[in-house]
């Protein structure tokens, strides 16, 4: 999501910039912008909504002078949409101070409102965050003259999560960045620097960056670097090289988008819940635009097909336990071919990454026919089924190029689980201490999911031992089944081989005649803590199926002692409620997958006779 490069070295400012938001277009944008300061220091500004071709041709055919300072911009839509008004950089100081932004600035209304205040007179061009953030920097450029000490006076203004850049034209030579909650990397060159949303942006002109840490600001010139904290405070860097060239910065050094965006995963959800809990309060303003109140239906249906069917699985546990209604999820493609039941007293919730699945958008099209009321869960701004329907919530994994859904799964649960805390508080079914608690339950997710992702290397050597298996089955209880069904389908999609997930319960009544000796079964283990946990019935089943001489690939909280003895190899994933613990449980079986594919010589990101939206019925 959105890219960016800044520069400063030689008078060829134009070309770097274009050359590292190419380099970057694998994040996905919808717009694209340059600011650079030419030689006699004046400040130019190009930016163009659609692809970065249309900014190129523009230059091609409106060429603006180079320069040795500028910043560049690919731009991913949020406050407001994808057109050229949009699109950064966006200018502060009378037009003498640029800036680009990636990220979300939770607060900039109230920013806004302050600065209409006390400048009635300010006009603005645009609909983003963004703007507000630039002209706020200028007016306190003007105060000190200095780039460094304005953008450090307003970072801590700000609320969210952002990287931005800036450059002033009475500081030409000079480009300054700060980051919270979102990358920004430098690059170190001879009589040149770069910076960069990942090292992608750069790489074609040197493989030795630094990293910036959470709250830092950086200034760099054509020969010096340096880093503060939002204090003033100089901070120590440490310099790595990069291994890997240009060639594969389109994945950002990942060896497939799949790992990439599995890597992405804990952004992923951090984004997805960005803005939408304040102090422990649940609040979707997107559900806003319903024209019922939430406390008036009485059933909810979910909607959707593969993946997206097994996040509303989720979704059903948590909904009916927060908010006491019940939930149905069905195959999008057989819900309207069986007559359902549905009135305008039913909320239909349909679910996809693309937001163009067709059977999905047939049956969300189907069910407002019927009077039902209609909410999607969707990862693409401006998609139909989102504009067919009365409200969405968008997650916010960023684009997803891997055909198989890693990132948009849990941000599409993480999206669910916030609608479920929603929804309870709106039908009063939890009190506000309760909410609160699963928040923050909620929004600690993304931290753990690192750990989880620690064991990448391990998971890899597993899936390496594994690479002549024909045949892996899942199992799963309660909110571990869909982890089972979603593990079963990946290794289905990606390595080309047979895989089932299976309810545990249902184990004794027929599934259990699959196992034979040696039968890999992966088991989602529940946690063992909590009066209602299901845990000796899935310790029972473990025993079951290793006395018929299956080998036992359990992924269970850390420090649960009673499956060491039953099982052959133990995952450990942090300690989690019931509800939260498939979010850290899935993506061992998402790495399993890819890795034994890989090992297998397999396209990961491309799996045979797959595409990533299914766009006809």
């Amino acid at each position: 999501m959105c890219g960016i490069v800044g520069y400063v070295g030689t008078n060829k400012s134009v070309e770097v910039l274009l050359g590292g938001l190419r380099r970057l277009e694998y994040r996905g944008y919808d717009s694209a912008g340059i600011a650079v300061i030419d030689p006699a220091g004046e400040l130019h500004t190009r930016k163009r909504a659609g692809k970065l071709q249309v900014l190129v041709d523009d230059l091609d055919a409106r060429a603006i002078a180079n320069g040795s300072t500028g910043i560049g911009h690919t731009r991913w839509a949020t406050h407001g949409g994808p057109n050229d008004q949009n699109a950064h950089p966006h200018l502060g100081d009378d037009g003498k101070l640029a800036l680009i932004h990636n990220g979300i600035i939770e607060n900039f209304a109230e920013l806004k409102r302050e600065l209409l205040e006390s400048h009635p007179d300010t006009v603005f061009t645009s609909e983003t965050d963004t703007e507000v953030a630039a002209l706020i920097v200028g007016l306190e450029y003007q105060k000190t003259g200095n780039l460094q000490l304005a953008l450090r006076n307003i970072v801590a203004r700000l609320h969210g999560a952002f990287t931005l850049l800036v450059l002033h034209r009475d500081e030409p030579g000079v480009v300054v960045g700060a980051r919270r909650n979102s990358p920004l990397v430098i690059g170190l060159g001879h009589g040149e620097n770069f910076l960069g949303s990942d090292v992608a942006a750069f790489v074609e002109h040197t493989r030795r960056a630094v990293a910036i840490g959470q709250d830092q600001i950086v200034t760099i010139t054509a020969d010096d670097v340096v880093v503060t904290d939002f204090d003033g405070n100089a901070v120590e860097t440490d310099e790595f090289e990069i291994a890997w060239d240009a060639s594969a910065a389109e994945k950002g050094g990942w060896s497939s988008f799949m790992a990439k965006e599995i890597s992405e995963e804990p952004e992923a959800i951090a984004k997805t819940l960005l803005g939408r809990i304040h102090d422990g309060v649940v609040h979707l303003e997107e559900l806003d635009a319903l024209d019922y109140s939430l406390a008036d239906i009485d059933r909810i249906v979910i909607l959707g097909c593969g993946t997206a069917a097994y996040s509303g699985m989720l979704a059903k546990y948590a909904i009916e336990k927060w908010a006491r209604i019940p939930v149905d999820v069905e195959m999008s493609h057989e819900f309207r071919y069986r007559d359902p039941i549905i009135d305008a007293r039913t909320l239909v919730i349909s679910v996809s990454q693309s937001g163009e699945t067709m059977d999905t958008l047939r049956a969300v099209q189907y069910a407002k026919e019927e009077g039902a009321r209609t909410l999607s869960i969707c990862n693409t701004q401006g998609a139909t089924i989102p504009r067919e329907s009365d409200a969405v919530v968008y997650t916010h994994a960023g684009p997803e190029v891997a055909v198989a859904s890693t990132k948009a799964f849990v941000a599409q649960v993480a999206a669910f689980y916030l609608f479920g805390l929603h929804l309870a508080s709106v039908r009063g079914t939890l009190s506000a201490a309760e909410i609160a608690g699963l928040a923050g339950e909620l929004q600690a997710l993304p931290g753990q999911l690192e750990t989880v992702l620690e064991q990448h290397e391990a998971i890899k050597q597993l899936a390496g031992w594994m690479v002549d298996t024909r045949a892996v089955l899942f199992l799963g209880r309660h909110a571990g089944f869909p982890v089972a069904l979603e593990g079963a389908l990946k290794l289905k999609e990606l390595a080309y081989i047979h895989a089932e997930g299976f309810a545990a319960g249902e184990l004794k009544h027929g599934p259990i005649a699959l196992i034979e000796k040696g039968q890999p079964v992966f088991v989602v283990v529940p946690s063992p803590r909590g009066k209602d946990s299901l845990h000796p019935k899935v310790v029972s089943n473990i025993q079951e199926i290793r006395a018929r001489g299956a080998r036992i690939l359990a992924i269970a909280e850390q420090g649960d002692a009673s499956v060491l003895p039953y099982a052959d190899v133990v995952i450990p994933i942090p300690l989690a409620s019931t509800l939260f613990e498939p979010l850290l449980a899935v993506a061992p079986l998402q790495i399993f997958a890819m890795e034994l594919a890989a090992a297998k010589g397999l396209d990961v990101d491309q799996p045979r006779n797959l595409a990533k939206s299914v766009t006809v019925e």
